[in-house]
């Protein structure tokens, strides 16, 4: 595998342009956290993905939690952190198990589906558009244009899609600047920043951000952890065995599908990793799943355990980008895996599994899969 190799052989590593720009690359676990620690080194303003040049500036640059720095990050960040608080997250717990209730229902009406669209897609699209105070009648219309700006398909489609999310958030940023409620729109609508009021333009593409960090990657997660239980099944044994156990699988289910593959950053001085000169300017990647594999770290890393301990892994980042929703990913995927668990749901494969083409994020794009309730043990 070639991540094992540079973590051996050249854990930081150059890779000369290509359509996309040069960049640094980072394989082994403690120069990532390292470097997710330094932000006064590593800047997320010039963007957190690679993209290729000819494509220009992230528009969404210093202006939004993901692509922001300290103090604009911390300032961003602390309009928002109260919603995705333990106790707070602990508070919409009835509502989330309500929903993945809802959401396994269905799937049990169905018997034949897909994984991926049909349940983990839906559980934290809901939960994050409930939070958001989108009006539930809407949530299938948020759900079919988050199936398209995320599907791999046609690039025109995905474009479109993206924009028409946009435009409701401009739609519903207004109604909320107008009449706030209780919800993360309206305190995005509302709030003021050195005394200033946020944009609209900011606003909205915050409102993007929170939409797309809290579904796509939690949707991915728990495709590919049942995955990896379906292939694991004394795994998946284990878990009907003792359901205490569910909260280190969430943890291993994190570490083992490292849904985002790579995060950038950009050095704003001289810096120096294992010997190698970082200028100002250079890109440097995180390569999460080679992070989350890294023998010196990880006992056996390439085996699938829901009982490891610790597992410190990086797949919710470090430092001042630790993920805000990651406390509310965790509790998604313990209450759908225990949504299946506690009703004995047979689950096995309907197909062979179709995998994303992507360097951004790892995992199913498709899982087809056939239910049935109340499964012998």
């Amino acid at each position: 595998m070639q991540w094992r190799w540079l973590r051996a052989n050249e854990p930081v590593h150059w890779h000369p342009p290509t359509e996309l720009p040069g960049f640094w690359s980072l394989t082994r676990y403690e120069d990532v956290r390292a470097a997710y620690r330094d932000s006064d080194t590593f800047s997320s303003a010039q963007g957190i993905l690679l993209r290729p040049a000819d494509h220009g500036a992230d528009p969404g640059g210093g202006r939004t939690l993901a692509l922001t720095d300290p103090p604009r990050h911390r300032q961003l960040r602390g309009l928002v952190d109260e919603w995705f608080a333990v106790r707070s997250v602990r508070a919409l717990e009835a509502e989330m198990r309500d929903i993945a209730q809802g959401v396994v229902d269905r799937a049990l009406e169905m018997g034949s589906c897909d994984f991926v669209a049909d349940i983990a897609a839906r559980i934290p699209l809901y939960v994050i558009c409930r939070m958001m105070g989108v009006p539930e009648s809407e949530w299938p219309y948020l759900y079919d244009l988050t199936s398209k700006a995320f599907a791999a398909g046609d690039a025109l489609t995905r474009r479109f899609a993206h924009l028409d999310i946009l435009g409701y958030f401009e739609k519903l940023q207004e109604e909320k600047a107008a009449e706030p409620g209780d919800d993360l729109v309206s305190v995005l609508a509302t709030a003021c920043i050195d005394g200033e009021r946020l944009s609209p333009e900011d606003v909205i593409l915050n409102c993007d951000n929170l939409l797309v960090g809290g579904t796509e990657n939690t949707r991915i997660a728990a495709a590919g952890g049942m995955l990896a239980l379906l292939r694991h099944p004394d795994q998946w044994r284990l878990l009907r065995e003792d359901p205490e156990l569910l909260p280190s699988a969430v943890e291993e289910v994190l570490r083992w599908t490292s849904t985002a593959t790579h995060i950038m950053r950009t050095a704003v001085r001289p810096t120096e990793i294992r010997g190698k000169r970082i200028a100002v300017g250079d890109r440097v990647v995180f390569w999460l799943p080679s992070a989350n594999r890294d023998e010196t770290v990880f006992d056996d890393p390439d085996r699938f355990d829901v009982r490891r301990r610790p597992n410190r892994h990086l797949a919710l980042g470090f430092g001042e980008h630790f993920c805000l929703g990651s406390m509310l990913a965790r509790v998604e995927l313990r209450l759908l895996y225990g949504e299946l668990l506690g009703r004995s749901v047979g689950i096995e494969l309907d197909g062979e599994p179709t995998l994303l083409d992507s360097i951004v994020v790892n995992g199913p794009e498709r899982l087809r899969v056939r239910l049935t309730p109340q499964a012998a043990r």
